[in-house]
């Protein structure tokens, strides 16, 4: 009989935010926003105090200060949020080798064989949130399943400072009931597209076959087809370089006119830019993908001497779509990042990945 994997998913609680009111008491209790400010820029990380007003990850820094008047702005510390990292992954290491980071706040841990010898992933992702609470000074929260995708998604059912286990018996029901937004991987415009055609939940989801799901919604098709079924085989995976960070969409409707190819590529990258801020990195290269109404792919790229900022990357985007005039419909968009400063830092990152557009 095959062993039932045990998987954590632990996610620090608003890790930078939680990071700055840790190291300075004076922002302990106040809405705060890390990165950007009232005028330009975007945000990073918002504290529990500041999401309550409706601040969020990605949002400009002026639409933050619009709900939130007494929101406090900090500048990012990624040296400060690496070095506590890197204490929390030591932590993990103490209990498996099977750790996958996805960025600098939030790891898998593969505890079906382990290094304490305790047979509970439930209380070995409780004895590990402890620890880091009484070792680091901060908060985190743990979801446990039989795989990746249902433990990603049990980690935000009890945030903040919380856990919730899905076990194999419960997957199928819990996921039916779920709300189609608060699937691991279906971002609001992905879940804005499946509401429109009576898609609320994950029973919504299951009545729809692999072959609809695939037109409608491409290579992502099939994984919404089994991640409903509480399907996921990806296994946790270390010490794999990120060699890349992208973000795509493929649209309802092929797209013509160059206003709406700009519109279209907003979104992505603005999605782009709330996964480097997470992750803590930065690239050298800027690629531009596009397929066309018929499949056909092209890219194109440019790679700069020093690591641009998100205005420069945005330009570059620009630049690439005028580089060669498009003279076919548009089906997908996609803006990669390269080069990362990251990749000789093995013990920071976990496997590359190519991310389909849509919040995590």
């Amino acid at each position: 009989m095959e062993k039932i994997r045990k998987i954590i998913h632990v996610d620090m609680d608003a890790f930078y935010a939680s990071v700055e009111q840790m190291d300075n008491p004076d922002l302990k209790g106040k809405p705060v926003a890390v990165g950007g400010n009232r005028e330009r820029g975007v945000v990073a990380a918002a504290s529990y105090e500041a999401r309550k007003y409706g601040v969020r990850s990605a949002m400009s820094g002026k639409m933050a200060a619009l709900k939130c008047p007494n929101l406090i702005f900090v500048k990012p510390r990624f040296e400060r949020y690496k070095e506590l990292s890197n204490q929390i992954r030591e932590i993990f290491f103490e209990y498996t080798d099977l750790v996958e980071p996805l960025s600098l706040d939030e790891a898998f841990l593969d505890v079906t064989e382990n290094k304490v010898g305790n047979p509970s992933a439930t209380l070995i992702a409780q004895e590990i949130r402890k620890r880091i609470k009484e070792e680091v000074g901060l908060n985190a929260s743990a979801g446990i399943s039989y795989n990746k995708f249902l433990a990603k998604t049990a980690s935000d059912i009890n945030k903040p400072n919380g856990q919730a286990v899905i076990l194999p018996k419960d997957a199928e029901s819990f996921l039916e009931k779920l709300p189609i937004e608060k699937f691991f991987g279906i971002g609001k415009v992905t879940a804005d597209k499946m509401k429109e055609i009576g898609i609320h939940n994950g029973y919504d989801l299951k009545q729809y076959s692999i072959q609809y799901l695939t037109r409608r919604f491409g290579k992502s098709g099939l994984h919404f087809f089994n991640i409903v079924r509480g399907i996921h085989l990806s296994e946790v995976q270390p010490n794999r370089i990120r060699k890349s960070l992208s973000a795509e969409n493929t649209f309802e409707k092929d797209l013509s006119q160059y206003s709406d190819w700009v519109t279209a590529l907003k979104e992505v990258f603005e999605e782009l830019i709330r996964r480097l801020k997470k992750s803590g990195v930065k690239g050298r290269t800027v690629t531009l993908k596009i397929k066309y109404h018929d499949f056909s792919l092209q890219s194109r790229s440019k790679t700069f001497e020093q690591y641009p900022e998100s205005e420069k990357i945005w330009d570059t985007v620009l630049e690439l779509l005028g580089q060669e005039e498009l003279k076919k419909s548009v089906r997908l968009f996609g803006i990669g990042i390269s080069n990362l400063n990251i990749e000789e830092e093995r013990h920071h990152f976990g496997k590359q990945l190519f991310f389909e557009f849509g919040e995590g």
